[in-house]
Order: structure tokens, then sequence, then C-alpha cells
């Protein structure tokens, strides 16, 4: 027979019977609670994954020292704090970064940044009370756990019951010290299918943001908002000094990049049978056209002598004219779509500049 402890529970009910709040009550939340507005927000859980090398620990170093600074990151306003950095895969190179930034930023050098390289054993209880324990900051803003495999001790990412007890874990640490649990975590080998492991770590955070191979910052991830648009970002070297060689010991620290242009598709088939023959009515027939709605720097040709040089380079086998006709409006049809060509009055041009 089971023994219920109504005192107990009546203790509960009553904790719980506090935090009801009836429909009247409800208003609109319209302060905002963002760390890095936009992409990370105080005292929640997110993940920052990658494939290897692709730069995601000098992105965590990037994002951590601003906050850490409480300097904007990317133009992005911040509401910072102290970061203790938990490099399980720590070494020389952690170090190094960081000198790095430190020589880069001197804005960043006096940053509240506590770094403890060390792996930890976030599988058990045990290291994550040990980490509330030792916290170096009162009220730290961020505690980054780099990396998720190297901290989940004998538990198995791949597994639902070990990746929750690795976020609660996690959560402990966030709950007892109120900061914002950053995950440093790896993709598998398709990093289209995002980050490596068990579906519930992904389904656990609030935030997560990948780090590609193509140096891409997006954000997969956001509980209560839309995700804002990707970054690019470049890695630039850092000289810090000489070996015993006299060697140059170099890092590197991470500058905005521009988004890389889109890469032209070759045309293939009819559509670059209907090109060239655009090319020719253009040499041909083409005349320049007045008006804010054609170009002004280059030439336009009529319709009908495009389709006309389309008949001429043979661009269907049909001998039809309704045959041809079809062809031809397929051809134009794929390459406006492919904002190859435009069309205006009549008038055809070609939108990218010769070759």
């Amino acid at each position: 027979m089971t023994v219920i402890n109504l005192n107990m529970n009546a203790s509960r009910a009553s904790e719980i019977e506090t935090r009801l709040v009836s429909l009247s009550e409800i208003e609109s939340v319209l302060t905002s609670n963002y760390m890095v507005k936009g992409w990370l927000d105080r005292n929640c859980l997110s993940m920052l994954y990658g494939p290897s090398n692709a730069g995601k620990t000098f992105v965590a170093l990037d994002i951590a020292m601003h906050i850490a600074a409480g300097k904007p990151w990317r133009g992005l306003r911040v509401n910072g704090g102290p970061v203790l950095y938990i490099a399980a895969e720590g070494g020389a190179g952690i170090r190094n970064r960081l000198a790095a930034i430190k020589r880069d930023r001197p804005e960043l050098a006096a940053a509240p940044f506590t770094l403890l390289p060390v792996g930890l054993d976030l599988h058990g209880q045990g290291d994550a009370m040990a980490v509330c324990e030792i916290m170096p900051d009162a009220d730290p803003a961020l505690v980054v756990i780099d990396t998720l495999a190297r901290s989940m001790g004998v538990g198995d990412e791949n597994t639902a019951k070990d990746a929750a007890m690795f976020v609660r874990n996690c959560d402990l640490i966030r709950e007892a010290t109120g900061a914002h649990v950053m995950v440093i975590h790896h993709t598998g080998k398709d990093e289209d299918r995002g980050a490596r492991g068990s579906s519930a770590l992904r389904a656990a955070v609030d935030n997560e943001i990948q780090v590609t191979a193509d140096w891409e910052i997006i954000s997969r991830k956001q509980r209560d908002q839309e995700p804002p648009e990707p970054l690019h970002f470049k890695l630039r070297a850092v000289v810090l000094g000489c070996d015993e060689d006299g060697d140059p010991v170099t890092s590197a620290v991470v500058d905005v990049a521009e988004p890389p242009k889109p890469e032209r598709k070759p045309l293939k088939g009819k559509n670059e049978v209907a090109m060239q023959a655009l090319y020719d009515a253009l040499r041909d027939h083409g005349e320049t056209k007045s008006g804010n709605l054609y170009p002004s720097n280059r030439k336009v040709v009529h319709v009908d002598c495009w389709r006309e040089a389309c008949d001429a380079h043979g661009l269907t086998t049909g001998v039809s004219d309704s045959a041809a006709r079809t062809a031809f409006m397929r051809a134009k049809t794929k390459l406006m779509d492919m904002d190859e060509v435009r069309e205006f009055g009549g008038y055809v041009w070609r939108v990218q500049d010769d070759d």
C-alpha cells in the first residue's frame, strides 16, 4: 500500500498555486531578455555547432568576448556580463586564440572573462554542481561548454536518455547561476543534417547557431522570434611572437566578411541555344531605348527578332509553327526565371554583362 505524505503534497501544491496566472492578468511583455539582440537570450540554453576546422571555436570566442566586455557584436546590442569559458579541448591553442583577441582588440582585453581549460563530466551531476560552486563571478552572463563530446563523460550523445541527462546538468548550471549556457558541438558527416547526436539536444535548446564550412554564421533556431539573416566572417592571422627557434607563432581573429557573390551556373541545352540566339539578335538588330524602364548601359532587341534567331539556331526540331512558338516561350520563361533575361514593352535584353 502506498503511503502519501499529505503535508508534503500540500506544501508543493501551495507553491505551485502561487504561480497561477488568470487570463485577465496577462498583458503583452514588451521588455526584451536579450544577451545578443536577435541571436541569444539571457538565462537560456543554446548550441553552436559546425564541422571540424570551420572556425566554430573562433566564432564562439568572438561572441563570448564581446558579451564579457559588453560591447556590440556585429553592430548588435549586447546585454553582457562575466563569462566562464570551459575549454575541454584546451591547451595552447585556446590560450593563443584569446591572446590574439587581446592583442588585436584592446577594447576587449580587460573583459571579465575566465578560462577553465579542463574536461568535465556533465553526464553525472557532480561536475555541474562543482562548476556552480567555483563560479568566479557572482552574476555570470554566459557559461560556454566547449565541446559537448568532451563533456559527456561515459554518456552517449546519440542516446536520448544520456542527452537528456546532459541537458539537465546544463540547466542545473543555468538555474543556479542565472547564466546563459552555450554548448559547442560538431556536425555529423552530412553538414546539412545539423548537429550530430540525439534530437533531444536540439529540442532542448532555445537558440541554435550553425557555423558552416563556407564561413557563414546562421541562426537555425529562435524559441520566440524569427531567426535573423545569416552573417559571414573570415579569419585573419595575428602574429603573437616567436618560439624558441625564432619562428613566428600565430593565431587568428574573426573579421566581418561580405556575403559571397552567387555563382552563375553555366547554361545548358535549349537555354544555351536560346541565349546564343539572343547574342546574335542583339548584335544584328540591337538598339538603345530611352526611358527609365529600359537599361541605359546595354542594347535591347524586339522579342520577334529573338524568336527568329532561335528558329535559325534550331531551338526546336518540331516542324510546325506551334512547336517553335512553344519551345521559344519555354526558353524565354526559363531564362527570365534565372534572371538572365528581362523583357518590357516587347523588347528583351541580357541582365549580365558580356563575359
